[in-house]
């Protein structure tokens, strides 16, 4: 091994001792030890689940007879109009004595379930009785009017079968006593999937 000259030794010496002068002299300060932070137990989290409200999916045909009930009456049971129409769906007294129901005003509007047996007899005789029609024109225009079968079957809860009739031969424009037209009904009341 080779022996390191006076004057490489002095060198070194000199570098280490400013290697170690420069940092400055050691530190007098005294060195606090690290005292944990006071840990506290935690809080558990308390989430309060809301259930969503339940959402039952109507049927079309359940849908079509909200509709028209909310057209003719807001959905009560119990209206009965200027012109003696009752109930949820505003049965005359004659619409209702042609589906074989006889009782009176005041049996027929605290009567819901009446009601809407009332107006399926009615979609049923209506549908029987306009079948011709319906499989005709369904899905055509007719007199500017798009044409469905439930729009038909409101037509004719509004004006009657003959008036339907008449609107599909000539074009004639049937209105009630406050001045709705059938057509109003076909547009409004079209493209429900009913299950008559």
């Amino acid at each position: 091994m080779k022996k390191l000259s006076k004057g490489t030794i002095s060198v070194l010496i000199i570098i280490t001792f400013m290697v170690l002068t420069s940092y400055g002299p050691p530190s007098r300060n005294k060195i606090e030890p690290i005292v944990p932070l006071e840990i506290k137990p935690i809080t558990p989290l308390h989430i309060n689940y809301v259930k969503p409200p339940l959402v039952i999916k109507l049927s079309q045909h359940q849908q079509f007879l909200n509709a028209i009930g909310h057209r003719e009456s807001t959905n009560r049971y119990d209206v009965v109009n200027a012109y003696g129409y009752m109930g949820k769906y505003q049965f005359g007294k004659k619409t209702l004595r042609g589906l074989g129901i006889k009782v009176t005003q005041e049996e027929f509007i605290n009567n819901p379930s009446l009601q809407e047996q009332a107006m399926q007899l009615l979609l049923k005789h209506n549908k029987k009785k306009l079948r011709r029609y319906i499989e005709k024109y369904e899905g055509k225009m007719v007199h500017g009017v798009y044409i469905t079968e439930s729009g038909i079957l409101a037509a004719a809860h509004l004006g009657g079968q003959g008036n339907v009739r008449r609107f599909f031969r000539n074009g004639y424009e049937f209105k009630d006593g406050f001045g709705t037209k059938i057509t109003s009904y076909m547009k409004l009341f079209g493209g429900y999937d009913l299950n008559i």
